[in-house]
């Protein structure tokens, strides 16, 4: 599909997938600091798009990642490590970083997820107030696998039929705080086996997006996942019903890694998952997150 003209004769454009959501961006350097007509293009392309990638992002410093990641709102400090991870690894860098790695220092992992897959998920909806979008840079990238997928949840709830959407409408969900989006157990936190146990907030299955006003499925991670006041039978099976239903193909669209990408995604509307690679390979990324609003 080709570039759409923006309104502003800006030197930027945007291209969409062709997909239920993702596109790129052409003609922009994250060194350079955006006008304000950019910066609107840029945001309004987001709301639209839901996923942007910006390539050939090569030599950036975390300082102009940061910077990049500031001009839509104000980051959150690094999620709590799994438990093995280096911590002193990270005291180098800023608190608004967070490392996405499988290398390992002195038999210590440098950063989060390791090498395998990453099941689908919204970043941080254990917190009361999840972030609203994450920007992920890629420094070192392997041959094959690590893609990253999104999905699109207000499409996965427009289809749904209206006697479910009924159904859905006041129901409140609790979203596992123990584990992160590869299974580990995060510092600090005990095991859990009965999702009527979970520990972490809760929030409405059905969000409003507080710019576009569009409802969209707010699902989390589905491990350790319970909807309040349902026996557990029936929770799980409503449960299982959304995630096969979110996570169909024509919902998705797949981001495979070039050196020099940077995506940033909108949290409160999509959901993402990473496909494992050769653990012999290196990935090595970083991720800032964009501070949220209470989930309504």
């Amino acid at each position: 599909m080709s570039a759409y003209p923006n309104q502003n004769n800006l030197s930027i454009s945007i291209v969409p997938s062709g997909q239920a959501l993702g596109a790129d961006v052409l003609g922009f350097d994250l060194r350079h600091r955006p006008t304000q007509d950019e910066l609107t293009f840029l945001t309004e392309a987001w709301a639209a798009h839901l996923v942007l990638r910006i390539r050939n992002q090569q030599g950036l410093d975390l300082n102009d990642l940061i910077r990049f990641s500031k001009f839509f709102g104000e980051l959150d400090k690094r999620p709590i490590s799994a438990a093995g991870h280096s911590r002193s690894s990270l005291d180098h860098l800023p608190p608004e970083v967070t490392v996405i790695s499988n290398i390992t220092v002195a038999g210590k992992s440098i950063g989060a997820l390791g090498s395998y897959e990453a099941v689908w998920h919204s970043d941080m909806t254990y917190k009361d107030t999840p972030p609203k979008g994450s920007c992920l840079y890629s420094v070192e990238v392997p041959q094959s696998g690590g893609d990253t997928s999104f999905v699109n949840m207000y499409q996965a709830y427009d289809e749904l039929n209206s006697d479910l959407k009924r159904r859905l409408e006041p129901l409140r969900c609790v979203h596992d705080a123990s584990r992160n989006s590869a299974g580990q157990l995060r510092d600090g936190f005990t095991e859990v086996d009965d999702p009527r146990k979970t520990v972490g907030a809760i929030h409405p299955v059905v969000r409003t997006h507080p710019v576009t006003g569009r409802k969209c499925l707010f699902l989390g991670r589905r491990r350790n996942a319970y909807i309040i006041g349902f026996e557990l039978e029936e929770s799980e099976a409503l449960l299982d019903e959304l995630w096969a239903h979110c996570t169909q193909s024509h919902l998705c669209w797949t981001q495979s890694w070039q050196l020099g990408d940077l995506v940033l995604w909108d949290n409160r509307c999509t959901m993402h998952k990473r496909d494992s690679f050769d653990p012999a390979s290196r990935r090595l990324m970083y991720r800032t997150q964009i501070k949220g609003e209470a989930v309504k």
